[in-house]
């Protein structure tokens, strides 16, 4: 019998701090029925002096592994999340996280495909487990702060004023007998790979003292025709293709037939503009009921995930026995999909 993995735990931290739509709306100039219902932001958390981008990723895998009697000392493996912006350049976070949390028996790596790095984790993690018989214990966690990245003074920036600040973690394991990670599939299009950057980042353009006081130490969308033209002709189709192709992934059902958009019942999707979600779902043939919308929350990149898996079970809209969409997406261009069968699994 193959071996299966299952998630054992989710964990989430979200600082103190945060940002009404009222607040967004003033420093934005925008109008707050625009916060509210275009961009979809009721609030979003943001960080505080204290809330480091990898110190809020150990203290979402200690609240991962608060839920569960697994000892950090069996996790075998780190996938640190955590954000390129974090406390340090050039450092290995994941190594950090991982003494941090006591997994002392882990080895760990950082991983980065932007807000679908989670999805990309869950593969890695899921097919390193099946592949190597001494792999049986993954933690996958990571903070992000890249709300520090956003002027709200620039329109063309509109799209990301939901970014916030937070944690998440989620722990797999071998041959688990609940919640099972079946297929994934993901997309790249490497034509926006430079739509949208910090332009005084890196080396192609420091970021001096100029260039920050210019406003080039932000996030911009430096060619706002082209992807706006490419991302509206492609994404949804795109995101569409990737549950399609992990459902393909994910095996037989019981009775031997392929899964197909119809056997889904939940859709943890990243958070995207209101008009986009109910989009997504109207594609999926599902409701309003089977997913749950971060308004209060805020876009918390690649750790929408474990967020929308917490406020799924705590609403009631993820229940065992569901059939589970993970849907994201990251700037650079990367669509990605994970199917999960939620509950306990014969």
């Amino acid at each position: 019998m193959r071996d299966t993995v299952g998630i054992a735990a989710v964990g989430t931290y979200s600082p103190e701090g945060y940002l009404t739509a009222e607040e967004i709306a003033e420093a934005s100039g925008l109008p707050e029925w625009v916060v509210r219902e275009k961009l979809g932001i009721t609030r979003k958390f943001i960080g505080g002096p204290d809330d480091h981008p990898n110190e809020m990723g150990i203290k979402a895998a200690l609240d991962c592994l608060a839920q569960t009697d697994i000892d950090p000392q069996e996790i075998d493996l780190v996938l640190c999340t955590t954000e390129e912006w974090r406390e340090y350049l050039l450092w290995t976070s994941g190594v950090h996280l991982a003494h941090e949390i006591g997994a002392t028996n882990a080895w760990a790596m950082d991983i980065h495909a932007r807000c679908a790095t989670t999805v990309g984790a869950m593969k890695m993690a899921r097919d390193m487990m099946i592949a190597d018989p001494e792999i049986n214990t993954v933690l996958i966690a990571g903070g992000y702060r890249i709300s520090d990245f956003i002027n709200f003074k620039n329109p063309r920036t509109s799209f990301m004023f939901n970014i916030g600040a937070g944690g998440g973690a989620m722990l797999l394991q071998k041959n688990y007998p609940r919640n099972h990670v079946l297929g994934s599939h993901m997309i790249v299009d490497g034509s926006m790979s430079k739509h949208v950057v910090v332009p005084a980042s890196g080396t192609v353009q420091f970021p001096t003292d100029t260039a920050v006081s210019e406003g080039l130490f932000f996030f911009d969308l430096v060619e706002p025709e082209a992807m706006k033209n490419r991302l509206n002709a492609v994404s949804m189709d795109n995101w569409v293709h990737c549950v399609d192709e992990a459902l393909r992934k994910s095996g037989k059902k019981a009775d031997g037939s392929a899964y197909t958009r119809a056997d889904l019942d939940f859709l943890n999707m990243v958070l995207i503009k209101p008009s986009g979600h109910a989009q997504m779902l109207e594609r999926l043939g599902l409701t309003e009921e089977q997913s749950v919308y971060l308004h209060e929350i805020g876009h918390t990149g690649e750790q929408d995930a474990m967020f929308s898996i917490r406020e799924g079970l705590q609403q009631g809209r993820l229940k065992d026995g569901d059939l589970m969409a993970i849907v994201a997406a990251g700037i650079g261009y990367v669509w990605a999909a994970s199917i999960v069968q939620w509950g306990e699994v014969s």
